[in-house]
């Protein structure tokens, strides 16, 4: 049996709703590993744009999931991911690898790969994983679940903001209407859609500064660690 070294706290929400910015805050303070399970959809479909493989071709994704390799540096100030050698880590963070990665995440192939890993990197415990289904799939007896919120306007402006910040030219109603497009592929998909959990805590971040949603989520970890 694992001997765990801590809880696994899942944080689940829709695109843009701030989740890993949290996750990585909330990681340092408790000295947890945080792990970005978003980053990983995004690798795949990332390597698989780079080889021309239709993501709805399932038979070419299994094959690409047998023969990728996906690695994760789990800083929490600078987390990194590497696809075959390679350093994806801000190549996948554009507004189309984001709607790429939902493409895939429908795929059997590549949940089913990515979903060994994820629950190999959280078995220990000490973790705080985001993502879309990390409390009703991935770890769905997870001892602290949280379901970050926020309105599509509110997504769009800050994904606005960070991407104006890295110097790429983008639209405000282009990004709100992507978000909200992948919101419905998200949550309408057959295979661990995205919902919240029913025990998981739903915070709304629209309102509220990063650091008060940190304080909100570390509260409810001390409260569950204590019992």
């Amino acid at each position: 049996m694992v001997k765990k070294k801590g809880l696994v706290i899942a944080i689940d929400g829709p695109s843009g709703a701030g989740k890993s910015t949290v996750a990585r805050r909330l990681a340092k303070r408790l000295g947890y590993t945080y792990i970005d399970t978003g980053a990983m959809y995004r690798a795949i479909g990332w390597k698989a744009k780079q080889e021309g493989i239709d993501p709805a071709n399932e038979t070419a994704l299994a094959g690409l999931c047998g023969r990728i390799q996906v690695l994760l540096t789990n800083d929490a100030d600078d987390p990194r991911i590497a696809v075959d050698g390679i350093d994806v880590s801000e190549a996948i963070r554009t507004p189309e690898m984001g709607m790429t990665a939902s493409a895939v995440s429908k795929s059997p192939a590549v949940r089913a790969r990515l979903l060994s890993l994820q629950r190999d990197l959280g078995a220990r415990g000490g973790v705080v994983m985001d993502g879309r289904d990390i409390g009703t799939v991935v770890f769905p007896d997870a001892e602290v679940k949280f379901y970050l919120d926020a309105s599509p306007e509110e997504r769009g402006r800050r994904r606005y903001r960070e991407l104006s910040a890295k110097g790429m030219e983008v639209d405000l109603d282009r990004i709100t209407r992507e978000l909200r497009e992948r919101d419905l592929q998200d949550s309408g998909r057959a295979i661990a859609p995205l919902k919240r959990a029913e025990d998981a805590l739903l915070i709304d971040s629209s309102d509220r500064e990063i650091d008060e949603v940190v304080e909100a989520m570390l509260a409810n970890v001390m409260q569950k660690g204590n019992k």
